[in-house]
């Protein structure tokens, strides 16, 4: 697995319902402000724009810290604690070249390595058909972040889904509906990625693995037929779950294919074996 993926806190097998998650809005969990100011971000859009000049900017809520809260009877209780940022800052600080010196800097600056880091907010699902197949993506190569790796379908809760704009206050944005959010962003992904949402069960659970009521190749004749988000991804992947060891530790690029940090992160702690296909878009 990437060095730079570590896995931030386990929650509890099976996952959190929406009701065990609470999510804490403010100021003071926003990025800090760069050494000198941010024209280095600016540079890097700009830069990026004439590359690629179908991406475009959006604000997106920035995990600050996670802690698992003791509850009694009711089980833990996930507390987030979420700033807000920008689809743009993620790309002038995470992506940057200068990201491994941002680390260095914000860990002399402010004793945290990711102070100066966008650090935006994502979601992704370990997606299993009825015929026991984990489902991958092939990302293209018109993406911004990770081209032609391997990932799961996810993507970023949104803060427009809860107050349209391009600047969200913090203020607007209520706990509650944030952490809405995070748990219908998933499910949306996976439509707009790989199949239609009513195949997709909707145990809504944090860290969970949801199952869809499709087999491997009825997924693969809905993703070849296209969707909302076909254009960021060229392929899709099918791993074989028999033997799946959770207890093993294996990484996910275990399945032999060269996957991204987020794939990596969600499938940390599952082992995948070699049985698997690829099916490229169009064939």
């Amino acid at each position: 697995m990437d060095p730079e993926v570590s896995l931030m806190l386990q929650c509890p097998p099976g996952g959190l319902p929406e009701q065990q998650v609470r999510a804490e809005l403010s100021p003071a969990h926003d990025r800090r402000p760069l050494p000198g100011g941010d024209q280095a971000i600016a540079a890097v859009w700009e830069s990026r724009l004439q590359a690629q000049p179908w991406i475009f900017d959006a604000p997106k809520f920035r995990l600050h810290s996670a802690f698992l809260e003791p509850t009694g009877s009711q089980g833990p209780q996930l507390l987030l604690r979420l700033g807000l940022t920008s689809y743009r800052d993620f790309l002038g600080t995470n992506w940057a070249s200068s990201a491994a010196w941002l680390r260095q800097q914000g860990l002399a600056d402010w004793g945290d390595k990711q102070a100066y880091l966008a650090d935006p907010l994502g979601v992704g699902a370990a997606l299993t058909t009825a015929d026991d197949f984990l489902v991958f993506l092939r990302r293209s190569q018109r993406v911004a972040e990770a081209p032609g790796l391997v990932d799961v379908p996810g993507g970023h809760p949104e803060p427009q889904a809860l107050c349209p704009g391009d600047s969200p206050l913090h203020k607007d944005l209520p706990g509650e509906l944030v952490v809405h959010e995070l748990f219908s962003s998933v499910l949306q992904e996976i439509c707009d990625e790989a199949l239609p949402l009513y195949n997709v069960n909707n145990d809504k659970c944090l860290a969970y693995s949801p199952r869809c009521s499709l087999t491997s190749e009825q997924v693969r004749k809905h993703y070849m037929s296209g969707g909302p988000e076909a254009h960021e991804s060229t392929g899709i992947i099918f791993v074989e779950t028999q033997g799946l060891d959770c207890a093993e530790g294996s990484e996910a690029q275990n399945s032999g294919h060269d996957s991204c940090k987020r794939c990596e992160g969600n499938m940390s702690g599952s082992h995948c074996p070699p049985t698997e296909r690829e099916e490229v878009a169009g064939d």
